[in-house]
């Protein structure tokens, strides 16, 4: 793979919501009724804002050896319920369906909420694309040994390329890498999510099943104690 071909796979993601946008812009004045104009309208504001999120992302990449994100103590339950909130309608239009559970007892991780946020919003729009209406995403966070907690988001897509699947276990995604077998799949998003991780000390990984791929990613335990 040429030292360009992250440049070409941000490029492509980038340019894939602004010619979905194009083309709704363009279809608006061919509907008749208020109703479908204000659902192309929807549309084009839902795509939009997720293009402007992984700019902001990228950007954010850009600045973390600034060390501007602190490090404190998060509930990832409130960051995967604020996820949920943020992308159930996204879900809902694509008759998709994202469901949560939590299992884990230790409620605190050491993290900074923004780039948590940004991590596990990637894996749900992902699995977004490998799912339907009897087999939602699911999120998942359970305690990993004493000292992390696991959060995970399960999917049903193809199996994930030993190539990427060997990065990742490595702990090293170097630049955005086109997934194949999984068209649909952001492997800008999952650039994005191993540098976020790797700047809060976890650790990222993924669990290939045989009917899909379960996304990770692994923080410590806080110390300190929650009222939750």
């Amino acid at each position: 793979m040429n030292a360009n071909s992250g440049v070409v796979v941000v490029a492509h993601e980038l340019k894939a919501p602004l010619s979905l946008v194009r083309q709704l812009a363009l279809s608006l004045d061919l509907e008749d009724t208020p109703e479908a104009r204000r659902e192309i309208s929807r549309q084009i504001v839902s795509t939009s804002e997720r293009a402007l999120r992984q700019v902001e992302d990228m950007l954010k990449v850009s600045r973390l050896d600034d060390a501007l994100f602190e490090m404190e103590p998060v509930n990832p339950r409130a960051v995967c319920d604020d996820v949920v909130d943020e992308l159930w309608k996204l879900f809902r239009f694509n008759r998709r369906e994202l469901k949560i559970y939590y299992r884990n007892r230790r409620r605190l991780v050491v993290a900074n909420t923004q780039l948590l946020h940004s991590v596990i919003y990637n894996f749900c729009l992902n699995a977004m694309n490998y799912g339907g209406e009897d087999l939602p995403s699911e999120i998942f966070i359970s305690d990993k040994g004493y000292d992390r907690i696991r959060i995970e988001v399960r999917d049903y897509g193809p199996a994930v390329p030993t190539r990427i699947w060997r990065q990742i276990k490595d702990g090293v995604v170097k630049k955005p890498t086109e997934i194949s077998m999984r068209p649909g799949s952001s492997g800008m998003g999952l650039y994005i999510a191993g540098k976020f991780t790797n700047y809060m000390n976890g650790k990222l990984g993924l669990t290939r099943h045989r009917d899909g791929t379960s996304f990770y990613i692994d923080l410590p335990v806080s110390g300190q104690l929650s009222l939750v």
